[in-house]
């Protein structure tokens, strides 16, 4: 099932599933609603807007109803995270999915959103998107907010043509800087992605954030990894031994031996533990000897900037040319 394109002007919906910072950062996600309503669109905000509870935006209900009264809205054609957080499985079984079935429409966020971006496509089937939001991706200043932006609004606008190669960016970042009093731009990185196994594989998108699939692995609300998928993994601020740990839940549960090809994303600050590895050589070890193309330091995830990804949609993991095609539209 899929929702429809969008044309601006139109209104995105800005919910916070977990973290509560339009409360604690609020100059963060001001500028992200600022810089869209530039571009065009009118942002609404959910009723737990500048409300905290502590770690969280809300109590369980709260943050459930919150994203229900959104998605119960009809001039709203596109519902965002305002950041990720922690604990977007707790609202897993309260969301409406017979409502979102019958209505369609275009739901995006990236980290703990995860847990939300596949529960809904496991009981509806809709084709949810791994993409930017409000505060961390469109707080951001230039240039990479530019960039990010480019690829979201390309891919919501039904503006590709298919199949679509996506293009490598030029620079990236993971630069820490105070979100607070953040006045400059990110320092730039010259940008590539890495073959860690050569290979073609086409299959359905699935996956997202590894650690925040780990608090709902193996219930309904995870859809099942199929023969032939491709994988899509990223983390961030993790270290070398809980990677391991991950990866290798991954290897025991069998969705290694299943999926077609892996799609790794870069792991925004990662510690090495001393190792010097990074998260691709780790995988390969857990992986023993890789049979499948594997692509990492792909550019949708935690660090900037960020490509939009459809989950379920057919891809084209050429990891001997380090290319990713998207072989059909995600809408309607």
């Amino acid at each position: 099932m899929k929702a429809h394109k969008i044309s601006i002007p139109c209104t995105i919906g800005v919910f916070s599933s977990s973290s509560p910072i339009s409360a604690t950062v609020p100059v963060r996600y001001d500028r992200g609603v600022t810089y869209l309503e530039s571009k065009g669109f009118t942002v609404v905000h959910g009723q737990q807007y500048q409300k905290q509870d502590f770690y969280r935006s809300g109590s369980i209900q709260e943050r459930a109803e919150e994203f229900n009264q959104l998605l119960y809205r009809e001039d709203i054609s596109i519902l965002m995270a305002s950041i990720g957080g922690n604990n977007t499985n707790s609202i897993l079984p309260y969301i409406d999915y017979d409502y979102l079935k019958a209505h369609p429409k275009i739901i995006i966020g990236y980290s703990d959103v995860t847990a939300l971006l596949l529960a809904i496509y496991a009981k509806t089937g809709l084709v949810t998107f791994y993409g930017p939001a409000v505060a961390s991706s469109f707080g951001e200043l230039p240039p990479f907010v530019d960039e990010t932006f480019t690829a979201f609004y390309e891919m919501v606008s039904g503006k590709l043509s298919y199949p679509r190669t996506f293009t490598i960016p030029p620079f990236w970042t993971d630069e820490f800087l105070d979100w607070s009093t953040q006045n400059r731009a990110k320092e730039q990185q010259p940008n590539d992605w890495r073959c860690i196994h050569p290979g073609v594989a086409e299959g359905r998108l699935i996956g997202g954030n590894l650690n925040t699939m780990e608090g709902f692995f193996g219930t309904d609300y995870m859809p099942e990894i199929q023969l032939g998928d491709i994988l899509l993994l990223e983390d961030s601020l993790k270290d070398a031994c809980t990677i391991e740990r991950s990866f290798s839940l991954l290897k025991l549960s069998g969705v290694l031996d299943r999926v077609g090809g892996i799609l790794l994303g870069k792991h925004e600050k990662f510690d090495d533990n001393g190792t010097g590895r990074q998260p691709y050589e780790i995988l390969l070890e857990v992986l023993g000897a890789p049979k499948i193309p594997i692509l990492a330091e792909f550019d949708c995830c935690h660090t900037h900037p960020m490509l939009t990804m459809p989950i379920g949609c057919p891809v084209r993991l050429n990891a001997t040319n380090r290319q990713v095609t998207l072989l059909e539209s995600p809408f309607a």
